[in-house]
């Protein structure tokens, strides 16, 4: 008789796999492993998705400030001294003698400054097409902050969608080591039973491919693990090697979700749902712009000079040994005013491409907000089915496990007395490992369904 021990050993490092499922709240990840709300936040901070959405901020904050131009004054200073110096400049001068005329030439240097200190500013008032504009801008701000939170749930979602991938890679390969174990001391128990002609050469042969699939099975797992951490690692946007372990914990807490209140609750919530609507509301504006721009509209400008100041030296040479004929003037105000109001007609032939191009995006508006509407209640239902079938499936798996359990050691003890092939024991151990990964699947799965729950209705990231 083989004892039964080994198996109870490999059995025991199984059993640990599932060990986190219990119907219970998750506990507190350990302070070493990241779990998915830090992998989560790494993403928020560094991922390539999350730094585009930002910059999506900045190129509607920019649209904006441009828009507003078109409605706000505009006012500029300009403040500022200037000065020239002519010299010798050639000058013809008449003087009347008595009844003669006496002319001659001499040379003039003048030299001469001003200063000045302007504020102008320039309005263009009741321009349906600016204001228009402005209020389309003012939307798309809007949508571009609400899309942004959509965005960090979007990416939320799929960090930990990719984050229980790599759980269940990790689950899956302490899974295949458990097989692997428990296929050895089964090659080794029939090795043992062969040397003393208990059991024929075909059954160590069978044993031994067992445990070269087995083998297999691992090395294939274990791959899969470092292939879904440098996807992890890329999406959250930092090395893998800087990753560290994660927090392997699949346990979860049963939530009863009622369709109804889902869907209320993301009508209420959604922030994609409320960026589709200022998104249409700044399409409708855009096309309204488009189509003010055929309008006249008033123009206010104005500037005052503050202080205002010219000053004027002139030096002439006329006749050599006589004195210089020197003037100064000086000339200063207070303020000087001036202002205008005009009517301005612009007449762009570009007019009909603004045009249609607003409709257009006008039409990209209303499919989207449509289309979110649309598939709302079916995107729920969805993930609802999705949740309540893994749920079931985590049953039907931990029953499973328990069968398969019981099964084995059967088997076991049916073929150490020889009553059963090893067909039948590799039979037990496939069926036994199967229900482990079931297990696994559908944990995952929960963990994931649970986000995508979350992230319909709208809550968090």
């Amino acid at each position: 008789m083989i004892h039964m021990s080994g198996w109870r050993a490999v059995l025991v490092v199984l059993l640990t796999v599932a060990a986190g499922q219990a119907r219970a709240e998750e506990a507190a990840a350990p302070a070493g492993p990241m779990n998915a709300d830090a992998a989560v936040k790494i993403a928020l901070k560094h991922g390539s998705d999350a730094i585009r959405s930002k910059a999506s901020i900045q190129d509607a904050l920019g649209n904006y400030w441009g828009a507003a131009n078109g409605v706000l004054p505009a006012v500029s200073l300009n403040a500022g001294r200037s000065g020239s110096l002519t010299q010798n400049q050639p000058i013809t001068l008449a003087t009347i003698v008595g009844t003669q005329v006496v002319t001659g030439t001499g040379l003039l240097d003048v030299e001469s400054y001003q200063r000045n200190a302007v504020v102008s500013g320039s309005w263009a008032i009741l321009n349906p097409s600016a204001i228009a504009g402005y209020s389309s801008a003012k939307n798309e701000l809007k949508s571009a902050k609400l899309q942004d939170l959509s965005t960090r749930q979007d990416i939320g979602l799929s960090v930990r969608r990719q984050y229980y991938e790599v759980v269940k890679a990790i689950k899956l390969a302490q899974v295949s080591d458990g097989a692997l174990r428990l296929s050895r001391d089964n090659e080794r128990r029939v090795r043992a039973l062969f040397e003393v002609g208990s059991v024929s050469r075909s059954d160590l042969l069978k044993a031994q491919v067992q445990t070269a699939q087995s083998e297999l099975d691992s090395i294939t797992n274990h791959q899969q693990i470092v292939a879904q951490r440098i996807t992890l690692a890329n999406l959250i946007g930092i090395p893998e090697n800087s990753m560290g372990e994660v927090d392997t914990t699949l346990a979860y807490r049963p939530m009863d979700y009622d369709e109804a209140t889902l869907i209320k609750e993301a009508l209420a919530n959604r922030p994609d749902l409320k960026a589709a609507d200022a998104s249409l509301k700044s399409a409708h504006a855009g096309l309204g712009a488009a189509r003010y721009s055929r309008l006249p509209y008033l123009v206010l400008s104005g500037s005052v000079n503050v202080k205002p100041a010219f000053d004027q030296k002139s030096d002439a040479d006329t006749m050599p040994g006589a004195p210089h004929d020197i003037s100064r003037q000086h000339v200063e105000s207070d303020r000087i005013w001036s202002g205008t109001i005009a009517l301005r007609w612009d007449f762009n032939v570009g007019t009909d491409s603004r045009i249609a191009s607003a409709r257009a995006n006008l039409m990209r508006a209303e499919d989207t907000r449509t289309a979110l509407n649309r598939d709302l209640e079916g995107d729920i239902r969805s993930a609802l089915f999705t949740y309540r079938q893994a749920v079931a499936g985590s049953d039907v798996a931990q029953r499973s496990i328990e069968s398969a359990t019981e099964t084995y050691k059967l088997i076991q003890q049916k073929y150490n007395v020889g009553s059963s092939t090893i067909l039948d024991l590799i039979d037990a151990q496939v069926q036994l490992e199967r229900a482990y990964s079931d297990l696994v699947n559908a944990l995952a799965v929960i963990r994931v369904a649970e986000a995508q729950l979350n992230r319909l209705a709208g809550r968090g990231e």
